[in-house]
């Protein structure tokens, strides 16, 4: 199921957009390059590519996500693709990634698609959450709803927060030589007095579908409460985020 409101995500979370600037840098496209972006989302940074003259085609496997980026960017090339099924070979330049592979939980083989889809010495480049990332957040998450619903099925979380070195050593295994690795916090604002109710909306969603609409305001409120003396300061919501970037190049 496709959880990802794509309005949601373009009009309260254009920060996940914004902010791969540090990790567009480390990228570097030039001109004429062929380049696949995995994890497009709406085509933000897919189109900043194109804008500096690479060939780009972005995947997604929201096809909510894919929808919008050919709705916003026409003229550019979007899949709907999950990374565990792609079957480029030897076709790109770069590989380009941002907030995408803490969602992968089967990291070893998606880096092993990303691998496969470069040819010889071409690179990877990735940013996404590491190791501690939204903790705050996702204790008060899994506190609450143990409060709230201790009947309920345990919760899940969806997500892969790697240390630098266990990501590192991944991407060797698979072949990569890297380059480059760096870990940092990196607390991110949210949009609004609502900042953090969107941001368990949006990231959250598939974490808590089995919650009715009720059940969900009430655990939002749980943990806006909980939260409010640690990452609420200035009339202003602030993510505990902890971020991973790395380049590998194809031997």
């Amino acid at each position: 199921m496709d959880f990802w409101s794509s309005a949601l995500y373009d009009e309260r979370h254009r920060f996940v957009s914004n902010l791969g600037e540090g990790v567009m840098h480390l990228l570097s496209p030039k001109e004429g390059e062929r380049i696949l972006d995995v994890g497009c989302g709406t085509g933000d940074l897919a189109n900043e590519i194109a804008k500096m003259g690479a060939n780009i085609t972005g995947v997604d496997r929201s096809a909510n996500m894919i929808q919008e980026a050919q709705n916003k960017y026409p003229n550019l090339h979007f899949q709907i693709m999950d990374v565990y099924d792609m079957e480029f070979h030897n076709e790109f330049d770069a590989v380009f990634s941002n907030a995408t592979l803490h969602w992968v939980t089967q990291p070893e083989l998606a880096l092993e698609k990303l691998y496969q889809s470069l040819h010889s010495d071409g690179r990877l480049v990735a940013e996404f959450g590491g190791k501690d990332n939204v903790l705050y957040i996702r204790q008060a998450i899994q506190d609450s709803y143990h409060q709230l619903f201790p009947t309920y099925d345990q919760l899940e979380e969806p997500w892969y927060f790697p240390s630098i070195g266990e990501y590192a050593s991944l991407m060797e295994e698979v072949g990569f030589k890297v380059s480059y690795a760096r870990y940092f916090a990196r607390p991110t604002p949210l949009d609004g007095e609502e900042g953090l109710k969107n941001w368990i909306i949006m990231f959250a969603a598939g974490l808590l579908a089995h919650l009715n609409k009720t059940e969900t305001n009430q655990l939002v409120n749980h943990v806006e409460h909980k939260l409010k003396p640690l990452l609420y300061k200035d009339q202003q919501w602030l993510a505990d985020y902890c971020r991973i970037q790395v380049i590998g190049y194809k031997k």
